[in-house]
Formats: structure tokens, C-alpha cells, sequence
């Protein structure tokens, strides 16, 4: 049995949907950081696809609802990753002046970046910005410069809602921005590898002795098998029941919620404890 040195945990539709904790999470959570508190459990990380939502706002709802106390660490500590924060980074390294589709909250990352004369495109989860005027200024940016990069902050398909039901992801709107520019998008987040080894690397362990868990089973899932992390799904936020026959992503565990995850994760923790000479 694997030990588990890492646990990478998703947030929308894994640990809450909306401002709604789902039912046990914050609680098995609680008792993962406890335990890795005391140098016998795993380091946690956070890994989120959201792009609506700035590093601040993503910690602000942790503390609401009771998954980190308010003396935490902010997300500088690493303790919080985000397809925001490693679009940034991204921008950052190349230079780049972007033209933001994001909402108005996720702006805030990005606050400090030229974004006079943009010379790349970055998409995220924005619903006032999803129309057509909007959209066409990013298109004609894009033809006007064959150099500019598109950038999406992630690909999802949908996502699930506080109504109960599916909302479209960012990928539909970046799939229209590929169709009439013949461009692909550069992902930045989940389930780009490059992603899942920055976290790896923060950690300081090896992909085998990590475990990711999240709704998404191709995100999350597939994204962290590629790269050589288990990958965990639940059966919550936008989990779909043929999610579980799917052709090609077939999980390493699926649990009915985080929390019943995290009670297999404490076992194999155990368990490898009384292996370890």
C-alpha cells in the first residue's frame, strides 16, 4: 500500500457548492489538517479550477465555513492553489498584457499587470463577459495578432450550481473563441500537468505519494492520473453517474463524499504507519 505524503483537494462540488458546505467535508477536512498538524498526516493543498473568484475571496469562504480558522495562513502559504494564481504566474514569466475575460472579483489577481495594448487573451468563468461584443473584441484581438496567445484559466464543461442544476463552464466559451480563430487554448490549470507537479513540488513529495480527490472526473481525475497522482472521485457537485463507465478515466476510488474519501485516506495512512519499520 502507497503512502499517502500529499492530499490535493478540489473545492467547488467537493468541499462546498456555492456558500453551502457539503454534507461532513468541513469536518473531514478539519481532522486531515489536524492530522498533518501533528507530522503524522499528509500535507493538504487546495487545488481549484475556479475563475471567478479571487485568492482572497477563495480563503474568505474556507474561514465562513469553518474549513480554516481565521489566523490561517493566507494563500501566499501555498496552502490555496488556483487556476487564477497560476494564470498570472503565467503572464508574468512571458511578459504578456492580457485582455481579461474574467469577473469582476478575479480581476483583483491580476491587478498589478499592464493590460494597455494586450497582446493575449485570457478567458475565465465570466458571465457578464460572455457576449457578444465582448467576445468579438477578444476574437479580433486574436486575428488582428497571430502571436497572441488564448488563454484559458480552465476548460471545464460545466459546472454545478446553488439551484441544484448545471451551469455551462468556461470551455464553451472558449471552444467558440478555437472555432473562429482555428487557435487552440493554452490551459493553465486543472488538468494541465504542469499544474498538478507545481503543487507536487510545494509539497515536496513524488506524484506517487499523492492523492487528488474532486468532482470533475476528467480534471480531477484524469488530469491528476496523467500525472501519476491517484485520482479520487466523489459523488457530489457535478459528478454525473456515467462518470463512473467512462471509456477512458477510470478513478482509483470513487466515494460517495469527501469525507468518506478522507476515512479511506486515514486508513491507508494508518495502515502504512504500522508497515513502516
Amino acid at each position: 500500500m502507497r503512502r499517502v505524503r500529499g492530499v490535493l483537494i478540489d473545492l467547488s462540488g467537493t468541499v462546498h457548492v456555492d456558500e453551502h458546505a457539503i454534507a461532513g467535508s468541513v469536518e473531514a477536512v478539519r481532522k486531515l489538517l489536524a492530522l498533518g498538524a501533528t507530522g503524522a498526516g499528509p500535507q493538504v493543498r487546495f487545488v481549484t479550477n475556479t475563475s471567478k473568484e479571487s485568492a482572497h475571496s477563495l480563503r474568505a469562504r474556507l474561514v465562513r465555513l469553518g474549513v480554516l480558522e481565521a489566523d490561517t495562513p493566507p494563500p501566499s502559504s501555498s496552502l490555496i492553489f488556483s487556476s487564477l494564481t497560476a494564470a498570472r504566474a503565467h503572464l508574468l514569466a512571458r511578459s504578456l498584457r492580457p485582455l481579461l475575460l474574467l469577473s469582476e472579483d478575479s480581476l483583483a489577481d491580476f491587478a498589478d499587470l499592464p493590460t494597455d495594448n494586450p497582446n493575449a487573451v485570457v478567458l475565465g468563468l465570466a458571465p457578464d463577459q460572455f457576449h457578444y461584443s465582448r467576445l468579438n473584441e477578444a476574437f479580433r484581438l486574436l486575428v488582428a495578432n497571430p502571436s497572441a496567445p488564448l488563454i484559458a484559466v480552465n476548460k471545464s464543461r460545466y459546472m454545478k450550481v446553488a439551484d441544484g442544476g448545471l451551469s455551462l463552464g468556461t470551455g464553451a466559451f472558449a471552444a467558440a473563441l478555437e472555432f473562429s480563430t482555428g487557435r487552440t487554448a493554452a490551459v493553465i490549470g486543472k488538468p494541465s500537468k504542469g499544474f498538478f507537479q507545481t503543487v507536487l513540488d510545494d509539497m515536496g513529495c513524488q506524484a506517487e505519494e499523492a492523492v487528488m480527490i474532486g468532482d470533475d472526473l476528467l480534471d480531477d481525475v484524469g488530469g491528476a492520473q496523467e500525472a501519476g497522482i491517484r485520482g479520487y472521485l466523489v459523488r457530489t457537485g457535478k459528478f454525473r453517474a456515467e462518470d463512473e463507465q467512462h471509456d477512458l478515466v477510470h478513478p482509483d476510488g470513487i466515494f460517495d463524499n469527501l469525507a468518506a474519501a478522507i476515512d479511506h485516506i486515514i486508513i491507508i495512512i494508518v495502515t502504512s504507519s504500522h508497515l513502516t519499520p
